[in-house]
């Protein structure tokens, strides 16, 4: 499955590198201090995985700020470029990282394919290059990734991906890497990048992938959106609504290195 998400950062065209390694990130101190723990699951509940892609840019600060006042846990899967296109991008992608446990940086690669997906894919070595990159750039705490434009998943002894995308997650896999996909998204509008649903229906879209048990893993379900629907203030009402149904319904907020079956971190 590929979504457009209409970036425009450089891509490495080279393929004459040597084979890539995977790249020690140099963790900071409060991921350091938090040190990962399995987690513990209650059979009873579910959990949601709130996502927001391809920051920091437009949006991001808002999505933290509500995130931290409504006190629910979210994963930011950040680009490497925009760190440097986006005023201040680094203080803010320090602040989400040391912002752990209640939030989680993670990769999503350096130049987000530059919009060019198949070519991005078609040539799996560069992609890889690509993911570690942006995990040394931005010192990611996990080896967790987000494929740009695609819904895979890698995870222990399991890699569900379409042909296009197998490739890389292939190597990702064998560098211990896992990649998070999602079960429902929050979409948006291309032209305007304003949400498409209202908050109702994506409850609702919640509640049915639960009940049909339409996601992933049983009782986990992990929702994809973009930091930039959230950047005005009557969709950064929408989403503060939306955390407040998902709350309504007793659902359990965590974040994706906490997703079952993942590799160790």
């Amino acid at each position: 499955m590929l979504t457009a998400c209409n970036q425009q950062s450089h891509v490495n065209n080279s393929e004459d590198t040597a084979t890539a390694k995977a790249v020690k990130p140099n963790l900071p101190d409060t991921v350091l201090k938090f040190k990962h723990k399995p987690p513990v699951y209650d059979s009873t509940k579910k959990y949601v995985y709130l996502t927001f892609d391809d920051g920091p840019q437009n949006g991001t600060t808002t999505v933290f700020d509500i995130c931290r006042k409504e006190g629910v846990k979210a994963t930011f899967f950040m680009v490497g470029l925009h760190t440097d296109r986006f005023p201040n991008g680094h203080a803010l992608v320090s602040e989400i990282k040391n912002s752990y446990p209640q939030f989680l940086l993670a990769n999503h690669s350096f130049t987000h394919a530059n919009g060019k997906y198949h070519f991005f894919y078609q040539h799996p070595q560069m992609a890889f290059e690509d993911f570690m990159q942006a995990q040394q750039t931005l010192s990611v705490p996990y080896k967790i990734i987000r494929l740009p434009g695609n819904s895979a998943w890698v995870e222990k002894g399991d890699v569900k991906a379409s042909n296009l995308v197998r490739p890389v997650c292939e190597l990702l896999d064998s560098a211990g890497y896992n990649v998070i996909g999602w079960d429902v998204e929050w979409s948006f509008n291309h032209k305007t990048a304003y949400p498409v649903q209202k908050p109702e229906k994506m409850i609702a879209l919640v509640d049915s992938a639960f009940a049909k048990e339409h996601t992933r893993t049983k009782n986990h379900l992990v929702i994809l959106s973009h930091d930039r629907m959230f950047r005005l203030p009557q969709y950064a009402d929408e989403l503060t609504a939306f955390i407040a149904l998902l709350r309504q319904r007793g659902y359990v907020f965590e974040t994706v290195d906490n997703y079952p079956n993942l590799k160790p971190l």
